[in-house]
């Protein structure tokens, strides 16, 4: 297929402008030198009829029309009995400067021609047709005329300076466009710290290499996370690993000395936990991909825990929201298993309801979270002090990065609430 406009965007908009100043300047000129013939014509059409009005008042009054010829001393007038501008062939006298055809008809000569307007009169009785004819001012035609000759030649000029003006203008904004593209084409996977040049204009291009910068910084960010969630899963992996294969090899280098049901239920309890971080993973990485999931109307006081020795349930309303239920009883899951494995004997679960958001409360009594990691709390494979790492029977740091991530993807919030002792952890889910 045959390309009718030029590929680059400098050429397209100079072209496109160029052509839009000659269709929008040609029809300016065209009216402006319409405008001005218009009222050269329509001056001497009023100096025409005045002409005309004049010699049929004379001829109202009673003048005959040869007395009018000797009256009247201007050119331009043709007094006729009908309007079949017909006279007799042969003139008869010259009056002044008029022709006398007959008692009625008396033609005042130059009268018509190239340039001139013609308007007609009648008298009252209806005996005589006056026409009068003036010529139209020849300093106005010579200045239409001069104006033509002009904009003939000036409005292509203007148009062609007009894409001139806009190629340039887009050439000098495209430089930041190129610097762009070029820094861009430099990224790479390893190298996402870089950023694109951002203009001092302030106009588009600035948005352009502003919002570019901040999609880089995103990227940055999700590959560094990217690159320590995979080192964290890997290390969390290798523990029970080489758990397992120390026991295995422990059993095949010595069948008669060891306990074979002891070493099996501690390899059970090896891969169980690997299966259990493997579940974790895969759920993350779920929650990460904004895979969606099933949502129906759920009430939150159905997911709550049985009361047990230690745990207290209050429920103070039963709220309603829309969301996954396997994924938010997995987040009270997390929360309640949070607050046992930190609690010194008790923990509190509340379920409430604020304005338009069902509010679930987990809290211990247990030593709290310090103020300056309770966002840090929600990351993952974060362990804080010696008092809530992991012990023999804690997870993998995961548990409350699950549950915030999977709060955030039912438009909800998990954070750390202030509390006068323990940790007091806060969830609220819209209501459905």
């Amino acid at each position: 297929m045959i390309r009718l406009l030029p590929r680059s965007t400098r050429w397209r908009v100079a072209l496109f402008a160029a052509l839009a100043a000659a269709l929008v300047l040609g029809l300016g000129s065209y009216w402006f030198v319409q405008a001005l013939r218009s009222g050269l014509d329509s001056s001497a059409n009023q100096l025409a009829s005045e002409k005309a009005r004049a010699v049929a008042g004379l001829l109202d009054a009673g003048v005959k029309p040869v007395d009018v010829a000797g009256q009247l001393d201007y050119s331009g007038y043709w007094i006729s009995p009908d309007k079949t501008e017909s006279c007799p062939d042969a003139p008869r006298a010259n009056v002044g400067r008029a022709v006398v055809y007959g008692t009625d008809c008396v033609l005042s000569r130059p009268f018509g021609g190239e340039n001139t307007v013609v308007s007609q009169s009648g008298t009252l009785d209806g005996k005589h047709f006056v026409r009068a004819s003036v010529p139209i001012d020849p300093v106005g035609l010579e200045t239409v005329a001069t104006a033509e000759r002009i904009l003939w030649g000036g409005v292509p000029a203007a148009a062609l300076l007009v894409g001139g003006v806009a190629w340039f203008a887009v050439r000098r904004s495209l430089r930041a466009v190129g610097a762009i593209r070029a820094e861009v084409d430099g990224v790479r996977a390893g190298d996402l710290g870089r950023r694109v040049p951002v203009p001092d204009s302030g106009d588009e291009i600035t948005a352009l290499a502003v919002t570019m910068n901040e999609m880089l910084a995103r990227l940055d960010r999700s590959v560094r996370r990217q690159s320590q969630f995979t080192a964290d899963a890997s290390h969390e992996l290798r523990t029970p690993l080489a758990s397992l294969r120390t026991q295995l090899e422990v059993q095949l280098a010595h069948p008669d000395r060891l306990d074979w049901r002891r070493s099996c239920e501690n390899a059970v309890l090896d891969v169980t936990r690997m299966e259990t971080l493997s579940a974790d993973l895969l759920l993350l990485s779920k929650l990460d991909a904004g895979q969606p999931a099933g949502t129906k109307p759920v009430a939150p006081a159905d997911l709550l825990p049985a009361p047990r020795d230690g745990i207290e349930v209050h429920i103070e309303a039963t709220p309603v929201v829309r969301g996954h239920a396997g994924r938010l009883e997995r987040v009270l899951r997390n929360l309640v298993d949070n607050a046992e494995r930190h609690a010194k004997s008790r923990v509190t679960v509340t379920l409430s309801a604020s304005d338009s958001e069902a509010v679930l409360t987990v809290q211990d009594d247990g030593p709290g979270i310090p103020a300056d990691d309770r966002e840090r709390v929600f990351d993952r494979f974060v362990r804080l002090d010696a008092d809530r790492a992991r012990d023999d029977d804690g997870g993998a740091g995961l548990g409350l990065a699950i549950a915030a991530e999977i709060a955030r993807s039912h438009g909800g919030t998990l954070r750390v609430a202030d509390s006068t002792s323990g940790a007091r952890l806060e969830l609220r889910l819209p209501l459905a």
